[in-house]
């Protein structure tokens, strides 16, 4: 299952036994045709969140989406769309993680009315919702937030692309926030929609 084979994987990581597998000259030559990828994940562009290492996989076996804060766009939104239409992905991931420049930066903005200047703006804009949310919430630790985010990048998925909440709802995709900790090493369910105990892979 692919849930499952994310999480085997991030343990050898974490334990510091990695197999890397998918790695050698006979996959590359395998995937030259056509690729097959059994996740797509909408990863946090941050150096230290490279999802092949951290869940121990190779080539062909992630399709990954990357921006800063894991905000959204209609060119990431189509991404995510093509892995699970058309390369038929059964797993979406939202990684997010501790120490977030974004959510740091968002936090700033509202919280201290700091101005954030070039295209910069646009990520912290995106991420801000996340931030009152947490607010209205009461929440203030910096886990928490970084969770209210994940959450939100979950929902907002799947409420601005009717292609994958039709493909949730029939049970052929799930949905996944995970949040990941850099100095452990480690991922931890943050939430999820759809059923994530079959290889269509819910929970919360």
């Amino acid at each position: 299952m692919a849930f499952d084979a994310l999480l085997s994987g991030n343990k050898r990581f974490v334990a510091g036994e990695p197999e890397h597998p998918n790695q050698d000259a006979a996959r590359r030559t395998e995937l030259a045709p056509a690729q097959d990828p059994f996740a797509v994940v909408l990863g946090c562009s941050d150096s230290r969140l490279a999802a092949e290492i951290i869940f121990d996989q190779g080539l062909g076996d992630l399709f990954v989406v990357r921006t800063a804060g894991h905000v959204l766009g209609s060119e990431v939104l189509g991404s995510v769309e093509y892995a699970t239409s058309v390369l038929g992905a059964r797993l979406v991931v939202v990684l997010g993680h501790d120490s977030c420049g974004a959510v740091a930066a968002a936090r700033a903005a509202v919280e201290d009315g700091l101005s954030i200047g070039g295209f910069v703006r646009d990520v912290v804009e995106r991420v801000t919702p996340s931030i009152l949310a947490a607010r209205a919430a009461g929440l203030t630790a910096d886990s928490d937030i970084v969770d209210e985010h994940i959450r939100h990048t979950v929902d907002l998925l799947l409420d601005r692309s009717r292609l994958l909440s039709e493909q949730v709802e029939a049970g052929e995709v799930a949905v996944v926030g995970l949040g990941y900790q850099l100095a452990q090493g480690s991922a931890r369910l943050v939430t999820s929609r759809g059923d994530i105990t079959e290889e269509g892979e819910a929970g919360s």
